[in-house]
């Protein structure tokens, strides 16, 4: 499952940490995977208690948020600095609890995989929505959201995934699409996805035609986003002085791609050849890699983030929603 480091502008722990989050989730993760395999392979009960990587923290937090209150009403001194460090301040309250529903029991293990995945989903959310000090407002689409699910639950744990990040570039924002961080690779990701059998026909114009069934239409040209999102995050890299290669793509699952003069630095994934690539990407075994994630943390440092601050003592897995008319009027 791959790990959503950004999504949107909102608040995400990866910016905190991005060093310590990416195992973490793998670790937790396959925790709960063997917990929950092991009671169905018993044939237990698949039980619906929470499954916790510190069993300890919900009894631990009522002491914890006393001893906070105390500390805000005097101040912050250096004793509690040593005695109380802020890494294990975000230990106790960075735990992955969720609770597993489920309403009949999978026939097969890959029935309960899915069953797995679909309840790890919402969590990813809240991962890359929420901190210990702040949370964002998160549009309510996302849950239903199939690209996003696809992306996550199809593709490895060693892959970061920046879903619509907001870049902030010279004091304005830019809006980009979807990037795929792997262990050897920075992929540029757009999607043409529209009418199921559709034929887009491209050029290096400013619109591409379309053509599905006996109607015709047009699209913005792909090409152009993924430009913009190359030489951003190409200056990225350079100034940081980050050697990865940077790839682009544009991806249709459902359509076809007829563009003879194709430049040579562009993949076109359509019906015919997606899943060749998708079985390359899904093959690819290697752990996290540290220029993985320093490519990953220096994109990410120049994200724009709009949140709010939260009570410390708040429940952190909360999330917060807001309706596609809220969001927009925001």
């Amino acid at each position: 499952m791959a790990q959503l480091i950004k999504l949107q502008d909102y608040a995400s722990r990866y910016g905190n940490d991005l060093y310590r989050y990416p195992s973490q989730f793998v670790r937790l993760k396959k925790q709960q995977w063997e917990n929950l395999k092991g009671q169905w392979e018993n044939g237990d009960t698949l039980s619906e208690e929470p499954i916790n990587e510190n069993k300890e923290m919900k009894a631990s937090m009522p002491a914890f948020v006393g001893k906070l209150k105390g500390i805000l009403k005097r101040g912050f001194s250096a004793e509690d600095e040593v005695n109380n460090p802020p890494s294990i301040l975000q230990d106790k309250t960075d735990g992955m609890d969720f609770t597993i529903t489920i309403n009949s029991v999978p026939a097969t293990l890959d029935e309960l995989k899915m069953v797995f995945l679909d309840q790890l989903y919402p969590f990813q959310l809240k991962w890359a929505s929420s901190t210990l000090m702040e949370k964002s407002f998160v549009d309510q689409s996302y849950i239903q959201d199939e690209r996003l699910r696809y992306l996550l639950q199809r593709f490895p744990d060693n892959m970061l995934v920046l879903y619509f990040p907001v870049f902030y570039i010279k004091k304005a924002p830019v809006e980009m699409e979807q990037i795929l961080i792997t262990p050897t690779d920075v992929w540029c990701l757009t999607f043409l996805e529209e009418e199921d059998q559709t034929v887009y026909l491209g050029s290096q114009k400013r619109f591409w035609y379309k053509k599905w069934g006996e109607k015709e239409g047009k699209v913005l040209n792909p090409m152009l986003s993924l430009r913009r999102m190359e030489n951003i995050i190409s200056q990225i890299f350079r100034h940081r002085n980050i050697e990865i290669p940077l790839k682009k793509a544009i991806i249709s699952r459902n359509g076809f791609i007829d563009f003879p003069l194709v430049p040579h630095d562009l993949q076109l994934l359509d019906k015919r050849r997606y899943d060749e690539w998708f079985g390359q990407m899904r093959r690819q075994s290697s752990p996290i890699k540290n220029v993985q994630l320093k490519a990953a943390q220096s994109l990410l440092e120049y994200c724009q983030t709009t949140s709010f601050k939260r009570f410390l003592w708040e429940d952190q897995m909360d999330i917060e929603f807001k309706s596609d008319k809220e969001f927009k009027e925001k």
